[in-house]
């Protein structure tokens, strides 16, 4: 562990010593000279480039400032300067450097742009929004993107409408160099109005037609919208099932009599079976395995069967998975789960078998409302607070489930700026020895704040609470109570390791929860970054949250990019360390701990 410790930080000082820019000191191929505003300049010193190879004679030397200055002009052009001159210069003596002196003299401006239609126009209401979005306005600057980007925003906003074959012809801009203006017009065919009929499918997969005709986020007769077609995409995307899918309107010779036009949908299914395999080992945990056989697509309608089992120190248990998205509604899964398992914590061990299902509705694209139910029989073995004997407990609970998600954040492993709330509540009976009802009850929000324009450092910040109401200690049983310590809550600590504690130190859990953590996230280079962190956490055994007999762990930690997402390796202390816990925690996983 020792080594593990000394290379972290080592490779976190090496980083730092080599910066984001690298070893080799590069420099631009070419000077720029004029009077130029810093903006101009500075997109002018972007186009020209970096080199770190050295002139070796005045061939190159000229050579390079002919092509900065053919690169000096295109990007003047582009931002409007269409009568700037850039002349390639060499300089003297033995080493000799290439220069390029630019006069961009006056920007051209934007005069009089317009649309004319070509063949039948549309409909006053269709030409008013292309209008609209067409952006350009008398007077602002007349640059080459501005002009091409209006194109487009015409184009998507006719098809936005219905239709659905808006084509761009040639467009006529005039670049008079009399008045130094620039004078556009788009040539815009929009056709005719497009109306959908149904799905027709293209697989040699088990997908059933009727059930994908159920997806479509249209009726038969409603006008085109590219906005429904690529939802019946992302639709079909999200199940996890299909190796690939295309959707796409059918061309105008396919038409149904009514003057109709299907919706074309491939489907090319991944392999029927997937077999997946893990291991893990834990400071805390000790080591662990897992296996998973999926099969896709049974019932044809995009559905998920797995069978799984999982073995190691705290958790081992094996059951079957049911998954069936787009449940009687677009955007609706509902998911079913049994299985038989075996707990052994410090703070007490239970066996027991669950069936649980659930319904969880999507709403945007990482958003969620969840309700479900679940039935479970256990064996529970815990230690009585008076006398530390063992406390059997056979218990039947029956407990309800709603949760809400909402992620406002920019990436989903390594957000970087934006917000997540999330919160559960579960009223749970059960019964045994006695019947006790109570409501657990739970909400974390995060955040993230980005600093400087490429957000290479970003302050992120974790607050969680939770309560059970309606019980005390020891009615509730110890594996329903509030936890502590991990890394998933206050690193440093060992699994369960926050909160009190019996006299053989033993972990008693508590009826509320109190976590915080803030993290400093610092970029280095394009894939390497470090994190320095403090997390808290309290457990009591109140139902009201508190900071009350607060546990504190900070530490460091190293992020590498895999593209997708960060593998953080993290070493944490207890700041408060008690009798029981561990000097440091060491963490591996893959993307950011919240």
């Amino acid at each position: 562990m020792g080594r593990l410790v000394y290379a972290l930080a080592a490779s976190a000082a090496l980083l730092v010593q080599m910066g984001p820019g690298g070893a080799r000191a590069e420099a631009p191929k070419a000077g720029l000279q004029g009077d130029l505003p810093s903006r101009l300049r500075s997109a002018l010193a972007e186009a020209i480039g970096y080199t770190d190879q050295p002139i070796e004679n005045r061939f190159e030397a000229r050579r390079r400032a002919r092509e900065a200055a053919s690169d000096a002009l295109a990007v003047l052009r582009s931002e409007g300067y269409y009568g700037a001159e850039a002349e390639p210069e060499v300089g003297e003596g033995d080493t000799p450097q290439p220069v390029v002196r630019v006069s961009p003299h006056r920007r051209f401006l934007i005069a009089d742009p317009q649309i004319s239609w070509s063949g039948e126009a549309p409909p006053p209401t269709v030409q008013a929004a292309a209008e609209a979005v067409m952006g350009l306005a008398n007077g602002q600057a007349g640059r080459a993107g501005d002009v091409v980007g209006a194109e487009g925003r015409i184009v998507a906003a006719v098809q936005k409408r219905g239709f659905a074959d808006v084509a761009a012809e040639p467009r006529e801009v005039i670049v008079d160099h009399a008045d130094q203006t620039v004078r556009p017009t788009y040539r815009i065919a929009a056709g005719s109005l497009v109306r959908l009929d149904g799905v027709r499918l293209v697989t040699t997969g088990r997908t059933n037609p009727a059930w994908l005709d159920r997806l479509a986020p249209w009726a038969p007769g409603d006008a085109y919208d590219p906005e429904d077609v690529g939802e019946l995409e992302r639709r079909l995307l999200d199940t996890g099932v299909y190796e690939s899918v295309t959707v796409a309107l059918a061309p105008r010779s396919e038409a149904t009599l009514q003057g109709l036009r299907p919706v074309i949908v491939s489907l090319a299914d991944r392999s029927k079976r997937q077999l997946e395999i893990g291991a893990s080992y834990s400071t805390s945990e000790g080591a662990g395995a897992d296996a998973r056989l999926t099969r896709y697509n049974i019932l044809g309608r995009a559905d998920t069967v797995a069978v799984f089992a999982k073995g190691s120190n705290l958790d081992s248990r094996i059951g079957a998975e049911v998954s069936l998205p787009h449940w009687r509604r677009a955007q609706q899964t509902l998911k079913a789960t049994t299985a038989l398992y075996r707990t052994q914590t410090d703070a007490y061990d239970e066996t027991g078998v669950g069936l649980s299902a659930d319904v969880q509705r999507r709403f945007g694209k990482t958003s969620y409302v969840t309700v479900g139910g679940s039935l479970g029989y256990s064996q529970t073995d815990e230690r009585q607070a008076t006398t530390l004997r063992p406390l059997g407990r056979d218990l039947i609970a029956v407990a309800a489930l709603g949760a809400l998600a909402l992620d406002r954040s920019d990436d989903p492993l390594d957000p970087k700026r934006g917000w997540r709330v999330e919160a559960r509540l579960e009223p749970t009976l059960i019964s045994g020895s006695n019947t006790l009802p109570y409501l657990r009850a739970q909400a974390q929000g995060t955040a993230y704040m980005p600093f400087g324009e490429k957000a290479r450092t970003v302050l992120a910040g974790r607050v969680k609470v939770g309560s059970i109401i309606g019980g005390l200690i020891p009615e509730v049983p110890a594996s329903r109570r509030f936890y502590s310590g991990g890394g998933g809550s206050v690193r440093g600590y060992a699994y369960q390791g926050i909160g009190p504690r019996l006299s053989d130190n033993t972990p008693e859990g508590g009826l509320s929860l109190t976590e915080a953590s803030f993290e400093l996230r610092q970029k280095l280079t394009a894939r390497w970054g470090v994190v320095a962190f403090i997390d808290a956490g309290s457990i009591v055994s109140d139902p009201t949250p508190s900071f009350k007999d607060l546990s504190v762990g900070a530490g460091l930690g190293v992020r590498y990019d895999l593209g997708f997402g960060p593998i953080r390796a993290d070493i944490a202390v207890p700041l408060n360390k008690r009798k029981g816990d561990p000097s440091f925690q060491v963490y591996l996983s893959i993307g950011q701990s919240f």
